[in-house]
């Protein structure tokens, strides 16, 4: 059951951490106001990874949690939009600053990053209990 998790753990979030904990190392040793501590893009591409990885698990499970996978795929997909449109957003920043609100995106980005985690978190849960159950039987 924990093998599951460990798994999600190394290979889902700390691959997903990479870009923000490079981006702390960097700042931990450039000069101040070098390189930003939190920027969205790194918290956008760790939500993505996240969801993408969700989606490729429940992929694998048995049709008896077909409506269960529907869901979470719906929920997934769903993330992967907000974080579209939040990276299409600093895109657009890029070229008229003005016209984003650049603190806000990075609120949302965080903020949807943590929620992104707890889904994934429960997703592997259940994953990792229905994996125990098939040893079982």
């Amino acid at each position: 059951m924990e093998n599951k998790k460990t798994k999600w753990l190394i290979y889902t979030v700390l691959v997903g951490l990479i870009p923000i904990l490079s981006r702390i190392f960097v700042w931990s040793v450039t000069e101040s106001g070098v390189v930003s501590l939190i920027m969205a893009s790194d918290f956008i591409a760790f939500g993505l990874i996240l969801h993408i990885s969700n989606i490729n698990e429940i992929e694998h499970l048995a049709d008896d949690e077909k409506s269960w996978k529907t869901v979470q795929n719906g929920v997934s997909i769903t993330f992967i939009a907000f974080y579209s449109v939040l990276f299409a957003l600093i895109m657009i920043s890029e070229g008229v600053p003005s016209f984003i609100d650049i603190k806000a995106i990075k609120n949302c980005a965080v903020g949807l990053a943590v929620i992104s985690f707890l889904i994934s978190f429960s997703v592997f849960h259940r994953i990792s209990k229905i994996a125990a159950n098939e040893e079982i039987a």
